[in-house]
């Protein structure tokens, strides 16, 4: 199969008024939501149940109602396609994941997906073939909440995870990825990562409050932020609150939160993109009148690339060596994980930035603070990814919201970033 990738060509076809029926992806979405309904409006639709078979059968349905035609991997990737003229050009594809978290929302994935069928309805609709053929797909486990790791499906297709080792995942019930795969009958036969990918394109709500704070309908994704995270453990001595006068303590707790403030000052240090959170402390033996013989806590680091976590790591570092020595309790820092920071492709996010712009959409550069499938695609092929405003910023929450004319301007975006990079050769 070529490895070339078509370049924009629309032959002289004038595609400016292609627009997406935003009313029946709206449908679709709530149609979708109501596989694993919970009663404040949200969705519980956990990977490999019953209900995540029922959601990815109505998915495939519509798939094929599309004409599209299915290849499902050994991880339960879901891929469908719409052919080209040139069906010898890698496919220009698009999705997310319709896995949800347990009190998740209707559009966290589920709006990637969804609107990547609308792309391909309008399509048929509309006449349009394209040069190179174009796909839909949804991953398998994005969302991690039954099984760790996160990202599991588009993970093992890139070829982070071996097949095995995802395939021996359980969950709380000792249920393994392997047998729940098999169960609900979503196991195909296509080794992951032997289906050929062109480009990537990933429509997701922001998950933030940036785009509706500046009043902006689509956000331009340059990267998805580089994490790094921590267990850190400080040990003092625990004494009586009453008896142990201050200058005599060796107060963990004290030491710990110097540390915790300077992890929110190096963030600040290496804006704009720079994150620093402590958001787990277990203090011991965590009594009213006794002084704190030790303090774990943990440490998330964000930032854009991986030279300024990098930077920000060696800044924490410094700061701990400091304080151990000043104060003499002993401090002890654990990398526990690292996800490498995801820039994405020059030529995808400009054929996002220049879909915005033709159909008349404010845009914004963005980076994205969680992680997507969209980083491990854009390892493997050029990636891009399109934001679109979620009200308050709140997602991983039943009242996660998106309007419905947000919903379609993504989606008409979407659109027409696949198009430049398919290419059109003809419209009836």
């Amino acid at each position: 199969m070529s490895s070339e990738v078509v370049s924009p060509d629309t032959n002289g076809i004038d595609i400016s008024d292609l627009r997406v029926d935003g009313e029946r992806l709206w449908q679709s979405l709530m149609d979708l939501a109501q596989i694993g309904a919970t009663p404040k409006g949200g969705v519980c639709r956990l990977t490999l149940t019953d209900l995540d078979r029922q959601g990815r059968d109505l998915v495939v349905s519509w798939g094929k109602a599309a004409g599209l035609s299915v290849e499902i991997d050994q991880i339960g990737n879901v891929f469908m396609r719409r052919p080209g003229r040139n069906n010898a050009l890698l496919p220009i594809v698009a999705g997310s994941h319709i896995d949800t978290q347990p009190t998740g929302g209707k559009f966290d994935g589920n709006f990637g997906v969804l609107s990547a069928l609308e792309v391909m309805r309008t399509l048929n609709e509309r006449g349009i073939e394209t040069e190179a053929p174009v796909e839909m797909v949804f991953w398998t486990n994005e969302e991690g909440s039954r099984f760790v790791p996160v990202m599991m499906g588009s993970g093992v297709f890139a070829g982070i995870f071996p097949l095995e080792v995802a395939y021996a995942a359980t969950d709380t019930e000792g249920k393994s990825v392997k047998d729940e795969l098999f169960k609900i009958g979503y196991a195909g036969d296509v080794v992951p990562g032997d289906h050929p990918i062109g480009a990537y394109f990933e429509a997701h709500i922001e998950q933030g409050p940036i785009l509706e704070d500046q009043d902006i309908t689509i956000g331009v994704v340059q990267a998805v932020l580089g994490i790094r995270w921590y267990d850190c453990v400080v040990t003092g001595m625990e004494s009586h609150a009453g008896p142990t006068p201050m200058a005599m303590r060796k107060d963990a707790l004290q030491v710990a939160t110097h540390i915790m403030q300077e992890v929110v000052n190096i963030a600040g240090q290496f804006a704009p993109h720079g994150r620093g959170t402590v958001g787990m402390v277990q203090v011991h033996p965590n009594s009213r009148n006794v002084v704190p013989g030790s303090v774990k806590f943990s440490i998330d680091f964000r930032n854009m690339t991986d030279a300024d976590v990098d930077k920000m790591d060696a800044a924490l570092k410094a700061y701990i060596a400091q304080i151990a020595e000043k104060t003499g309790l002993s401090i002890t820092l654990q990398q526990v994980s690292h996800y490498p920071a995801a820039p994405f492709h020059p030529d995808c996010k400009e054929a996002v930035r220049r879909a915005a712009q033709k159909l008349g959409y404010s845009s914004m550069d963005i980076v994205s603070g969680a992680g997507h499938d969209a980083v491990y695609m854009s390892m493997l092929a050029p990636t891009g990814m399109i934001f679109i405003p979620c009200k308050d910023g709140i997602s991983h929450n039943e009242i996660e919201y998106s309007a419905p004319e947000q919903v379609t301007a993504g989606a008409n975006v979407l659109l027409h970033a696949m198009l430049e990079k398919a290419g059109v050769v003809s419209r009836s």
